[in-house]
């Protein structure tokens, strides 16, 4: 299986834009994942990807769902730079392999979007997007280089979310459940591929490009998460258990399109 361990040059080197490629600057990223008994998230993917399981410290098999707030705040196609949009943002995700290219990828449950570009996405490539009011409340310290106030409300009737975090503003220095950090750092922070049923039930799929992140160490103190309870996959009495939280004021994304049926 293709299940990169390392930050490679592949992984690394910035793709050329497109003409109707999308940039972005993500500020407030927030990495939310939880170890998952993989009978809870399997019968939400498509049989044609297998989950990527570890083993959890009492050695039984887990998965990896994370879910992941941020801002967009200048959000833009390639060609076009001057015409931008912000909003929030909340990614919902678990991490699989596809048995046909034996390619890592994360699967998308569907994400939140505030703000009507929802509609582009969600209308025009029937990506699993959904309307949401954001209401975004941060504070970061320059001089701690951590947040010292990290709170964000979604309210959505597909996915609302209520999350407070605390950053202690200390580098990662490791993650349970992998042969290393950087192995961790590949798997949960760089996956370049998303794959998802679109909102017409075929199989979609769309690539990404990041940097490598320079993420601190942070803590939930807050959680309602709707749709991990809907789904029955973290219901809310065990939201404030994760396997880690990861906090980065600010990154560039590139989104590759437009998106591709599988």
């Amino acid at each position: 299986m293709s299940v990169p361990t390392r930050f490679t040059t592949d992984l690394l080197t910035r793709p050329r834009l497109g003409l109707i490629d999308m940039r972005t600057r993500l500020r407030h990223f927030a990495l939310i994942t939880y170890a998952v008994p993989p009978e809870r998230v399997r019968p939400h993917v498509d049989p044609r990807f297998d989950l990527d399981t570890h083993r959890g410290p009492d050695g039984k098999e887990v998965v990896w769902v994370s879910v992941v707030p941020f801002e967009d705040v200048d959000f833009h196609l390639a060609a076009l730079p001057r015409f931008k949009f912000r909003f929030g943002q909340t990614n919902y995700r678990t991490y699989v392999i596809d048995r046909l290219t034996d390619e890592a990828a994360v699967w998308f449950f569907g994400t939140t979007l505030g703000g009507w570009p929802v509609a582009i996405p969600r209308y025009v490539w029937r990506l699993p997007w959904h309307a949401a009011r954001y209401a975004i409340d941060t504070r970061y310290d320059l001089a701690a280089r951590r947040y010292t106030r990290y709170r964000l409300n979604a309210h959505s009737g597909w996915g609302g979310a209520e999350i407070e975090l605390e950053d202690t503003g200390q580098p990662v220095m490791s993650l349970s459940g992998f042969a290393d950090l950087e192995a961790a750092l590949v798997k949960l922070t760089h996956p370049l591929i998303g794959v998802y049923y679109r909102r017409d039930g075929a199989l979609g799929s769309y690539r990404v490009w990041h940097d490598r992140l320079n993420l601190t160490v942070g803590k939930i103190t807050r959680a309602r998460i709707d749709l991990l309870d809907r789904l029955g996959i973290v219901p809310f009495a065990e939201q404030l258990a994760t396997h880690s939280v990861l906090i980065q004021p600010e990154t560039e994304f590139i989104i590759q399109m437009p998106p591709v049926r599988l």
